[in-house]
């Protein structure tokens, strides 16, 4: 499991942190795969682009996990 540190923010959103982490090579394609279904967030299909992700929620992507701390 990676993670994935706020450093002094409140929350980061789904398609940057897809981006951020390099899970996907565009935010196009962090669009294409949420908007698809194919990423979760804490167990739960999220298709929310902007979702806000907060300290302890899990992010489930392509056999991956990302947790924010």
């Amino acid at each position: 499991m990676q993670s994935f540190e706020l450093e002094g923010y409140d929350y980061i959103e789904l398609n940057k942190l897809l981006k951020i982490m390099n899970l996907v090579g565009s935010g196009g394609e962090a669009k294409q795969f949420i908007d698809e279904g194919l990423v979760q967030v804490n167990g739960q299909v999220e298709t929310q682009r902007r979702k806000k992700l907060r300290k302890g929620d899990v992010v489930f992507f392509e056999g991956g996990e990302v947790k924010i701390q």
